[in-house]
């Protein structure tokens, strides 16, 4: 049995770029020297895409169980047999309800240490909704795992967390708390110890208001909650952690070049800049979870879907960054746990006479 690394990747909606950034990815055969992907999903609706994209050839190993897959070859592992109406382009509640099954597959084979990382492909979160309440992946897997989580978007140059994730605008002010803060600072400063390889990260925490409060005359947030929070990470955990930094002038100059973590406020603060320097190829990473969980950096992209103009950049970063972050985390256990424990009572056995 091979070595190497059983990868799941979630098929996503049917009808978006998700099948296509999957199949280009896989395409081509030199993946296989690093990990063993498997697909979850439906060869019925590869056999789909294959055709529209005119790669004919592409083939992936068909299974019905993970204990079936070839190790030596990309897989795939059939979550439904029945026929799919396939329409490139469009949300259906349809493809919301068999992406959301391959999620399930995926997810259970991995809690059950079958799988070494998951891939998740984007899907539609308002189509799923229509079958199961659903507020996105991270949430969702977060909850299955009962674990605390950290949305991470991560490049080469780049690892930016969220203190808030998917929520509205108007109700982020009211999430924060010194506790929640503190918390995902922890969070991101073991992730890119242990996921990273970074010794000492250095993390950078961004206000919430413009000109991080103006002492006040612009929100509270900050000499309320936001700099309690940063020094006490400092006072108690002895963490480099600096801040909170006006989020304008911290993204318009070289000081996100001076730290290996940035955690921002909420979605947009954090997104924004990440999607404008790394959108291509930019990563989406679960901190937090028993189990390393990544995904490509975009969405649905309906709008192309079916032209084959989909980029499978970001897919082919979040497959090898899966694999790089779960060799990271067996390089840190391995680091960091003592084989040879010192035994006061048999030190006479090492004892050197002169």
């Amino acid at each position: 049995m091979s070595k190497l690394p059983v990868i799941g990747i979630t098929m996503g909606d049917m009808n978006s770029i998700a099948p296509e950034v999957i199949i280009k990815t896989l395409i081509d055969h030199r993946i296989n020297e690093y990990c063993v992907p498997v697909v979850y999903g439906s060869p019925k609706i590869i056999s789909f895409w294959k055709k529209v994209l005119g790669l004919h050839d592409f083939q992936l190993n068909i299974v019905k169980s993970i204990d079936q897959i070839n190790h030596k070859r990309s897989n795939i592992l059939v979550c439904w047999e029945e026929e799919t109406e396939i329409k490139p382009g469009e949300a259906t509640e349809l493809a919301g309800k068999y992406a959301f099954k391959a999620l399930e597959a995926a997810t259970k084979d991995i809690l059950e240490g079958k799988l070494q990382a998951l891939v998740t492909a984007p899907l539609n979160k308002n189509t799923v909704n229509a079958h199961t309440p659903f507020t996105g992946h991270t949430e969702y897997l977060a909850q299955q795992a009962n674990s605390s989580h950290l949305m991470v978007l991560a490049s080469d140059d780049l690892k930016l967390a969220l203190v808030t994730g998917h929520l509205p605008v108007k109700e982020v002010a009211s999430a924060l708390s010194i506790e929640g803060i503190c918390k995902k600072i922890k969070l991101m400063h073991d992730s890119l110890k242990q996921d990273f390889g970074v010794v000492k990260p250095r993390i950078g925490v961004l206000a919430l208001n413009p000109h991080a409060g103006d002492n006040g005359l612009l929100g509270s947030e900050e000499k309320d909650i936001i700099i309690p929070a940063v020094e006490k990470m400092r006072a108690e955990h002895q963490l480099l952690v600096f801040g909170p930094y006006p989020a304008d002038g911290f993204f318009g100059s070289n000081q996100l070049k001076q730290f290996d973590g940035i955690l921002a406020m909420y979605h947009d603060q954090g997104l924004v800049p990440f999607k404008y320097a790394s959108f291509d190829s930019g990563v989406n990473f679960t901190a937090g979870l028993p189990f390393v969980r990544t995904s490509p950096d975009h969405g649905t992209a309906y709008a192309i879907a079916g032209k084959n103009e989909a980029s499978e950049l970001s897919m082919r970063n979040a497959l090898f960054m899966a694999v790089d972050i779960w060799a990271a985390r067996n390089n840190f256990q391995d680091l960091n746990q003592n084989p040879l424990p010192m035994n006061p009572g048999k030190r006479e056995r090492f004892r050197i006479d002169f």
